[in-house]
């Protein structure tokens, strides 16, 4: 078995200080840095990769008067500072950044590309058949990125103490639902 490890959206603006900022995010982006660090010396992981929101006009995706659940106030804009992976997090790790929702919403990383190839067929060419998911945040692009490497046939784990989510009732809600699709779930969450 080959697996990888898929970084979901560590970046400026889902930590502090950012404009979608999630309570941990950069406590999170640091622990994701040790252990993907050790995991390719250990050759736990074949390949690490990361997802990145990458928004151009994502129409309806942006709001004055965000609902936080379809809506949501300004975030990851080419061009800013904070479509950028946070500091914490080491780019040097990534072999490839799967860019997604230029011009629409998009929370799965599967929804994105890296140089025109998708993320899963990137991991197919690469002999992978088995993810770790981690990152930012649970209750959405983890959740969503999780459920479609489970549903495109990927063995699945999210490392939970390596997430971190937006809303208790949303986070829990999302992990119900992995588990129900036969997405492992991995240690214990961490609450900021």
């Amino acid at each position: 078995m080959s697996r990888a490890l898929i970084v979901v959206d560590v970046q400026n603006d889902f930590c502090e200080g950012g404009s979608l900022a999630v309570a941990g995010g950069a406590a999170v982006a640091a622990g994701i840095t040790a252990h993907a660090g050790q995991g390719l010396e250990a050759g736990q992981y074949a390949h690490v990769v990361g997802t990145r929101d990458h928004h151009v006009d994502p129409g309806a995706h942006f709001s004055d008067t965000p609902d936080f659940l379809d809506s949501w106030p300004r975030h990851c804009v080419v061009g800013t500072d904070g479509v950028e992976l946070h500091p914490a997090l080491d780019r040097g790790l990534l072999q490839a950044v799967f860019d997604k929702g230029e011009h629409v919403a998009a929370y799965s990383g599967f929804e994105g590309a890296a140089d025109g190839t998708g993320l899963a067929d990137w991991l197919r060419a690469h002999g992978v058949d088995a993810v770790d998911v981690v990152g930012i945040a649970t209750d959405h692009c983890v959740r969503a990125t999780a459920l479609d490497a489970v549903g495109a046939g990927f063995a699945t784990r999210v490392l939970l103490p390596l997430t971190v989510g937006v809303a208790e009732a949303s986070t829990e809600a999302a992990l119900t639902q992995l588990a129900a699709a036969g997405v492992e779930l991995s240690g214990e969450r961490q609450r900021f």
